[in-house]
């Protein structure tokens, strides 16, 4: 009996030992770090404000800012705490995106457009697929982004690509290459922040302008996370898509089951979030697409 019982000690280490090793490599990517270990400047520094763990960026008439990570990464997920522009920020753009590079570029975008004070900001998404865009749509928001901190998220798999605002899904891109419709899986992207001046279409299709008066405008940003697999630019594409896959006993946690779809309640969340703050989908844009794109017959959500 104790050689049994001690047989059964090591193999119940062996399996501890075992689950530790997978539950490393679940989660040995993530990083959720200081903006300065993540991200650079990318363009005007001379807008940035540091405040201890607190990113501002300033737009004024001379300038806006920008910045962009350090690295490329293919799947996983990427948030920021995000505080927008108070009071009249007509005329402006908060930008929080992923992007590849190239004409053939994929790219997720959270677009924050200003709007005069009292009215709602607006939030647009939209995904670029081998350089190809126009699938916008926008909602307003279900809280006052302009008054608290909130974080935005994009979670990028094989099989989807959600868009998170504060956990809640808003939207969601479904892998539907059985149907022949591509999906963006195979180029690493850089995760990019900006403010900018885009009165020309931002508000009301460019009818309301920029109050230059009421500038600076100031975008807040903290919690930076990025829990995605690294790209080495050196490395190539191929080689990327294979290390930053599961396989054998390498398992990332964005592969498991659970990850290719979303749960029952979120799916209701996402139902909720289209039925009371969409406002405009490209899907049902029939000025713009007199036929419907081809996802849009497809997609269930």
């Amino acid at each position: 009996m104790p050689s049994a019982l001690t047989s059964m000690a090591v193999l119940f280490k062996m399996y501890v030992a075992l689950g530790f090793f997978v539950g490393l490599m679940m989660l040995c990517l993530a990083s959720s770090a200081k903006f300065d270990e993540l991200f650079q400047p990318a363009w005007a520094m001379d807008h940035f404000i540091y405040e201890g763990e607190l990113l501002k960026l300033k737009l004024d008439n001379y300038s806006g800012a920008g910045f962009s990570s350090k690295s490329k990464y293919l799947f996983g997920k990427v948030t920021m705490q995000i505080k927008l522009v108070e009071g009249d920020s007509a005329g402006t753009v908060t930008a929080y995106y992923m992007s590849s590079d190239g004409p053939n570029h994929n790219e997720f975008d959270f677009e924050f457009l200003g709007n005069t004070t009292g009215e709602p900001y607006l939030v647009q998404t939209n995904v670029y697929v081998n350089g190809v865009g126009n699938r916008e749509q926008r909602m307003n928001l279900w809280f006052d982004p302009t008054k608290d901190f909130h974080s935005y998220s994009v979670l990028w798999n094989q099989r989807q690509v959600v868009f998170l605002v504060d956990e809640t899904p808003v939207r969601v891109h479904t892998n539907m290459e059985h149907k022949g419709i591509p999906f963006p899986k195979d180029q690493a992207m850089g995760v990019y922040s900006s403010i900018w001046n885009a009165d020309d279409w931002a508000t009301r299709g460019g009818l309301v302008k920029t109050d230059w008066s009421h500038a600076p405008f100031i975008a807040s940003y903290k919690g930076f996370e990025i829990d995605a697999c690294q790209c080495p630019v050196s490395v190539a594409a191929d080689e990327n898509t294979k290390k930053c896959s599961s396989s054998g006993q390498k398992r990332f946690w964005w592969d498991e089951p659970t990850m290719s779809e979303l749960s029952l309640h979120q799916s209701h969340q996402l139902v909720w979030v289209r039925a009371n703050h969409l406002v405009y989908d490209y899907c049902t844009d029939t000025a713009r697409f007199p036929v419907m794109p081809v996802e849009c017959e497809h997609h269930r959500h």
